[in-house]
């Protein structure tokens, strides 16, 4: 039986398979950084439809098939992918569906327009990731969480899935990026957001605004560690964060390329000197 500590990333970006922003070659190096210092590694991550799933050799796992999420009452079939990260020796799975990941633009229509049904997306991809972790039979000792896409892991680990052993051990690290979209993810996002009777709506109080701004503050508060992931983070966010006694918080650096840092905020976490 493997005795290294496990950590899974869950992110909404992640190079070379989708770059939104400076943070998903971030993740690409934390990933390959975590897994060379002897860390277990996973990465789980939307397939959204912009992913080429040719180039990039993407093949459906049949043994993990047959998971169904239900999002306010409704049924979503959940569709897991996995490719071997280039130049690396770990698994990237992908979760995919039919209604919301297949369509080729990734939050947004052709003229701008937010979809509006990226809270279910949202959801659907949280409480997905998390089943797939059951399915897997993998204990994760970390969560690293990156992109509002995956505020509600923090949320959902403390609630709905509290109980489950797979997450008993697990911390949570949310990395805060810089808000990167003006909309409202609707006034039906936290019925959707509420997945089981474990989770009450005043466990998303600080969501509830669906901004993006709303979902950092809800997720660096139920998380164990912050990372400050970019130099123009919302301000008032930040000092919502650092006002919380005993929160582990990393705050932005520019010139990061050893991620010694990072791997420092792992250790602290699994209690390794």
């Amino acid at each position: 039986m493997s005795t290294k500590k496990r950590i899974l990333f869950i992110a909404q970006e992640m190079s070379p398979y989708l770059d939104l922003t400076e943070y998903a070659d971030m993740v690409n190096k934390m990933a390959i950084k975590s897994n060379e210092a002897g860390l277990e590694v996973r990465v789980i991550m939307p397939r959204f439809g912009s992913i080429n799933e040719r180039r990039h050799r993407l093949h459906e796992v049949v043994r993990l098939s047959g998971i169904n999420i239900v999002i306010d009452g409704d049924d979503y079939p959940l569709i897991i992918k996995v490719a071997s990260l280039p130049n690396a020796r770990l698994q990237v799975y992908f979760l995919d569906n039919e209604d919301y990941f297949k369509r080729k633009n990734v939050f947004a229509d052709d003229d701008g327009t937010f979809f509006d049904d990226n809270a279910a997306r949202m959801v659907f991809f949280c409480k997905g990731a998390l089943e797939t972790v059951k399915k897997f039979g993998w204990p994760p000792d970390i969560i690293h969480c990156s992109g509002w896409m995956t505020s509600m892991i923090p949320v959902y680990l403390k609630t709905a899935y509290k109980k489950e052993p797979v997450f008993s051990q697990t911390k949570t690290v949310f990395s805060m990026e810089p808000n990167s979209f003006k909309d409202k993810l609707g006034a039906t996002f936290v019925k959707k957001a509420i997945i089981s009777n474990q989770i009450k709506e005043k466990d998303l109080e600080l969501y509830k605004e669906g901004t993006n701004a709303a979902l950092n503050r809800g997720a660096a508060k139920y998380a164990d560690a912050v990372i400050m992931a970019g130099e123009k983070v919302d301000k008032k966010t930040i000092e919502e964060v650092k006002a919380e006694k005993g929160k582990i918080i990393l705050p932005y650096k520019k010139d990061n390329e050893d991620l010694a840092d990072y791997l420092q905020l792992y250790h602290q976490l699994l209690g390794v000197k």
